[in-house]
């Protein structure tokens, strides 16, 4: 049963990759012919195709090619170079890390606050939900050039821009969360003489967690989104969102996609170890089982 389950799962996702796959491939040609018969002449159809697919600058490179710089510059070399994926990927996985803890500390502060005082409720709420209407674009030179004015520079601003994409979901699920119980269960907990933090602690929030990790995982994207985002008004040299610049300005497609798809591999396993913490805290409070 269990492996028809997992196979049942496998082949739709490997037949989406594979048509993917073959219109990338097909949408490849028309986008490089123009530099290939600017560079070849008299090639037949065949050595045309080959020359569109093996570009050094191609407008769109092919995935085997965004396959070969990732793992040559992740595999072959050196950690410390200024050239491997890792290095750069470590560079944005701190910020991204800072940022998504201090986004999801003021997150949950903030719900706390909203769900436990009807004045901070009718009036921060709306700011919160407001706030997120502003570009990030917008406001993360801004953040960059008022820090730097005060010496301020390096990990702290992009933490900060990593922040204020990631409290909103945050704030949003544990309000939601802190919510979820029934007024039954709120009636039982008064006949027992409860107290308002009790209440809180033993039916609030284990009712929200689910909640939280669902909120958890779009926040954690989140950070990694403000993260790339605050390298590239920064002028910096090191991170996945500066490989991306230094690679838009040499003409470098197969770099910037390259750094594109670690920025996506590192998401979705920042996101697996979160849906992997959950399953245990969610198990263990026998939650679920």
């Amino acid at each position: 049963m269990g492996s028809n389950y997992k196979k049942n799962k496998v082949v739709p996702v490997t037949a989406i990759l594979l048509l993917i796959g073959i219109f990338w491939y097909l949408v490849a040609i028309p986008m490089n012919s123009e530099k290939v018969s600017r560079q070849f002449k008299n090639l037949s159809t065949s050595e045309h195709i080959q020359k569109c697919w093996s570009l050094k600058k191609p407008k769109l490179p092919t995935p085997h090619q965004i396959v070969t710089e990732m793992v040559n510059t992740t595999f072959f070399k050196k950690v410390s170079s200024k050239r491997s994926l890792v290095y750069h990927g470590w560079i944005t996985l701190q910020a991204t890390l800072a940022g998504f803890f201090l986004g999801t500390l003021f997150g949950i502060l903030l719900a706390l606050g909203i769900v436990h005082n009807k004045a901070m409720d009718l009036s921060v709420m709306p700011w919160v939900i407001a706030s997120q209407t502003i570009p990030i674009l917008a406001i993360a030179p801004m953040i960059i050039v008022v820090m730097s004015s005060v010496g301020v520079t390096g990990l702290l601003p992009k933490a900060i821009i990593s922040m204020y994409l990631s409290f909103f979901p945050v704030v949003v699920g544990m309000v939601k969360g802190l919510r979820s119980p029934d007024q039954i269960q709120l009636d039982q907990m008064k006949t027992w003489s409860a107290s308002s933090n009790q209440i809180l602690w033993y039916l609030r929030f284990p009712s929200s967690l689910p909640f939280l990790f669902a909120s958890l995982k779009v926040g954690v994207a989140a950070s990694l989104v403000g993260a790339i985002v605050g390298e590239l008004p920064s002028g910096a040299i090191s991170g996945l969102g500066a490989r991306m610049l230094a690679g838009t300005y040499y003409g470098q497609t197969i770099m910037i996609w390259s750094a594109l798809f670690a920025a996506a591999f590192l998401a979705a396993f920042l996101v697996f170890i979160i849906d992997f913490s959950q399953k245990i805290v969610l198990k263990k409070m026998a939650i679920i089982r």
